[in-house]
């Protein structure tokens, strides 16, 4: 007696972009009611493959069957009649639209648009009771937190009928709480019979969730495993081809000298709320400094500050001298002067311009160093045999620096950030989220290189959403809420339970923690308001 026929099968999918093969040759089987894991580097085709699955990308050669079915995929029409969904990493949504006119968006029933939303509505809440989807209909998206928005683009995929549903790396962007109610809602899709792919870096998440992983190594499947079967060293090791250290190794800090001094920060938002408010600290030479806490609590702001993209007031001192605090255009630049590096949270708003090349990229904010310029003009050709030998370092792929930015995968992208900000080898680096969207193999190295700046002293502050790489490289870790400093503690025996109460704005750890509180506290800092629990 045979079993049910894969909810999805790939044959011999191939797909090359120019000189790049970026898929060689691909099968595999993806099983109904399962949640199946596609692991790999930066760039070994995994998002290619799914763009192919989901009409974006036609294949040079292979087939797709659907159920069993042989299914032609020309466009995402096509592969939204045959039941497929897909939520990018990089939101594909109207902002200034609401949810509900965001989910009818090219699935309208006619001209009219009210049968329509009535339709949507009375689905949305459908789907909100059956999966925890709640999400309110008539809200702009603009205004939902990226973990709201994401179940927009859930729904949107259910709404249309979607039976199988791909998410490219989907807790890039989400706080650890979202992350695990995303989970959550994907565990009721898969018990309701739903298919889920789930493209991402993160080990932990595959051993946790999913019940069959694919390792795709250079554009090639390298192997698929039961996930029971096997082991996040195991995974490691096929993705990157070696053996792959899967904690920070590094020796007890010597800190110096302090490089930088903060003194009752105060920042405003352009609505006039205070988000970062009068907070003191200091990084000294030789020392990690981490600021862990869930996104939105002020980090972003105290980067942008500290990175002159934004205005504040208070003292801010950098190696015995004051930082000017207006927020004048050329502050990005006097910082780099002073030995500054600065690695922004989100790569594609702050750290790139997309459509610009590599080379580019790599240079901004040090073009007018007397290295790359003679008066009006810079050294093109030495710049771009500079950056092709950073992406060498870095391992950016494909190594091309003629190539625009946009073309790169996430991880790569953020690879570009870091080897232009820290091959400056400048005396403080602040770095807001370093490893997101980036692979295994690349987290391993870029976490050896910010050690290895702190070695050769200099001071870093780190900012990250990520409770354990904030612990793992960290000297000292400070906890942020609400824009406040909850306390600083010593990595070393700092407990996981007592960060994450700090991170929800409970400065003591009671016994038992009251974790209403805790949600409490959380849901009001995400709409704006007063925290109600200290």
């Amino acid at each position: 007696m045979t079993g049910p026929a894969p909810a999805i099968e790939l044959k011999g999918i191939s797909k090359a972009f120019g000189p790049v093969q970026a898929n060689k040759d691909i099968s595999i089987r993806v099983m109904p009611g399962t949640i199946h894991g596609i692991i790999g580097e930066n760039g070994a085709g995994k998002s290619t493959l799914m763009s192919i699955l989901y009409g974006f990308y036609k294949a040079d050669k292979g087939e797709v069957f659907i159920n069993g079915t042989k299914t032609e995929i020309p466009d995402s029409q096509a592969a939204i009649a045959a039941g497929i969904g897909m939520v990018f990493q990089h939101f594909k949504l109207v902002e200034n639209f609401t949810v509900v006119e965001n989910v009818i968006l090219g699935a309208e029933d006619g001209a009219l648009l009210r049968p329509s939303i009535a339709k949507a509505r009375k689905s949305l809440k459908k789907l909100a009771e059956e999966y925890e989807l709640n999400v309110d209909p008539d809200a702009l998206v603009q205004d939902l937190s990226v973990g709201h928005q994401q179940r927009v683009e859930i729904l949107k995929a259910l709404y249309r009928q979607a039976d199988i549903l791909i998410l490219d790396e989907p807790t890039g962007v989400l706080t650890p709480a979202e992350a695990d109610h995303l989970f959550r809602i994907l565990d009721n899709l898969r018990k309701e019979g739903k298919t889920i792919i789930l493209i991402t870096h993160k080990l932990r998440e595959i051993m946790e969730y999913t019940d069959t992983v694919s390792v795709m190594r250079r554009g090639e499947m390298t192997a698929t495993v039961k996930t029971a079967e096997t082991s996040a060293e195991q995974l490691a090791e096929l993705m990157v081809g070696r053996k792959v250290l899967l904690r920070v190794d590094k020796k007890p800090a010597n800190p110096g000298d302090v490089v930088l001094s903060v003194k009752d920060l105060q920042v405003m938002d352009s609505s006039g709320v205070e988000r970062v408010k009068g907070i003191s600290f200091e990084v000294r030479a030789g020392e990690i400094y981490g600021i862990a806490g869930v996104a939105g609590n002020g980090q972003s702001e105290l980067l942008e500050v500290l990175g002159g993209m934004r205005p504040g007031t208070g003292t801010i001192m950098m190696n015995g001298d004051q930082i000017d605090l207006t927020g004048n255009r050329s502050n990005g630049q006097s910082r780099r002067a002073r030995g500054i590096g600065h690695v922004p949270e989100d790569r594609h708003d702050e750290g790139l311009i997309l459509d610009f090349t590599a080379w580019e990229n790599m240079v901004f904010g040090y073009h007018r160093d007397p290295e790359w310029s003679a008066g009006p003009l810079m050294n093109n050709a030495a710049i771009v045999s500079e950056s092709a030998a950073k992406m060498e370092r870095f391992d950016v792929r494909p190594p091309i620096p003629t190539l625009r930015a946009k073309n790169f995968s996430g991880g790569n992208q953020q690879k570009i950030v870091l080897a232009r900000e820290i091959e400056k080898n400048p005396d403080l680096l602040l770095i807001g989220q370093p490893t997101r969207g980036v692979d295994i193999g690349a987290i391993e190295f870029i976490h050896q290189e910010i050690i290895r700046l702190r070695d050769e002293g200099k001071a870093i502050l780190l900012v990250s959403v990520e409770l354990d790489e904030v612990r793992s490289l960290s000297d000292r870790i400070a906890v942020m809420f609400d824009g406040q400093l909850m306390g600083e503690r010593d990595p070393a025996v700092a407990d996981e339970r007592e960060l994450g109460l700090m991170m929800a704005g409970i400065s003591e750890a009671p016994d038992k923690p009251d974790w209403q509180a805790v949600e409490e506290n959380l849901a009001a800092v995400e709409h704006g308001e007063r925290p109600k629990h200290g």
